[in-house]
């Protein structure tokens, strides 16, 4: 049955996106890191906010959460266990109700240990796991721990529409440009996505599809992102996860 929400990104600070889903005048939204401008949105929109999904600890996605509640009062927060307000911790396996649907909860650790991936109707709401041609930063975890994360988003039907929580796109292209330049989908990305811009509009979603097709880090297996780290100098090897590695840190340094 085809999904009966919308999704609308609420920009916060500078890059950041609250996703907002909503059906009729129910609203659920997806890491406050900031309250007032979720909550300009709900007032505007005149919707009723249900529930919330945390995907980590870190303050720009949960930071919104104590002013959020003084203005919603008794809304159910899920999300990683030990974070201050969420009311229900959610792990792995599990399945929030929703009036809209049911989210499936997803553990994805590498850019934070606790971090959660939740997956409703055709829509991933991935935090800072998976970006539009790029991935987290290994904050907590090891890369061994992101690389199987990644590939456990990689393996979600192709259709299924990617929500990260950073408008990265453009800084992600132009990193994955210098490491797999002969693939050719990334200049039709990196064309696309500088038009979206310039008017002021997100580049997402993105699909699992084309983050397979062309997002380094769920291609760092293949030949052309090793040859690539051999021409910087570098040693991958036979092993993905060692390549994986090389890529995050080269794209660390990346200017």
């Amino acid at each position: 049955m085809a999904a009966t929400f919308s999704i609308a990104p609420v920009g916060a600070f500078t890059d950041n996106y609250i996703w907002v889903l909503r059906e009729g005048a129910r609203a659920v939204a997806v890491d406050p890191g900031e309250a007032a401008p979720l909550l300009r949105y709900l007032e505007q929109e005149k919707l009723r906010l249900e529930a919330v999904l945390i995907t980590h600890h870190h303050a720009d996605h949960c930071g919104g959460l104590p002013e959020l509640l003084r203005a919603c009062p008794g809304v159910p927060v899920y999300g990683p266990a030990g974070i201050p307000g969420v009311s229900h911790p959610v792990t792995e396996g599990d399945a929030i109700e929703l009036d809209m649907g049911q989210a499936k909860v997803l553990e994805v650790p590498g850019h934070t240990l606790d971090h959660l991936a939740y997956l409703l109707d055709d829509a991933l709401f991935c935090g800072d796991t998976l970006f539009a041609a790029g991935c987290g930063r290994v904050f907590e975890g090891t890369p061994e721990q992101m690389l199987a994360s990644l590939k456990k988003l990689a393996r979600l039907p192709p259709q299924t529409k990617v929500y990260p929580a950073h408008e990265y796109t453009l800084s992600n292209l132009r990193f994955a440009l210098a490491a797999d330049q002969h693939n050719p989908i990334l200049a039709m990305r990196h064309s696309r996505d500088s038009a979206l811009r310039e008017r002021g509009l997100p580049t997402l979603p993105s699909t699992i599809a084309l983050e397979t097709a062309s997002n380094p880090f769920l291609r760092s297996g293949e030949p052309a992102l090793r040859e690539a780290l051999r021409q910087r100098g570098g040693h991958p090897g036979d092993s993905e996860e060692t390549c994986f590695a090389m890529l995050r840190e080269w794209k660390n340094d990346f200017r």
